[in-house]
């Protein structure tokens, strides 16, 4: 029972540890994976209509 309460209270620790650390550290922001313009075809996914822009364009 002794080595189990020790496991335990380890992996808290390292749990809590864990988040902390994650909280506090970010990404930078070359790895976000929203794209700077929209192609046609991710347009249309948020409802964006892109013959709009390009009949302007004619």
């Amino acid at each position: 029972m002794n080595r189990a309460l020790e496991i335990t209270i380890s992996a808290v620790i390292v749990v809590a540890l864990t988040l902390m650390l994650s909280r506090s550290l970010k990404l930078s922001t070359r790895y976000e994976r929203k794209p700077h313009k929209l192609s046609d075809w991710n347009a249309q996914d948020q409802g964006i209509d892109p013959t709009l822009d390009s009949e302007s364009d004619r």
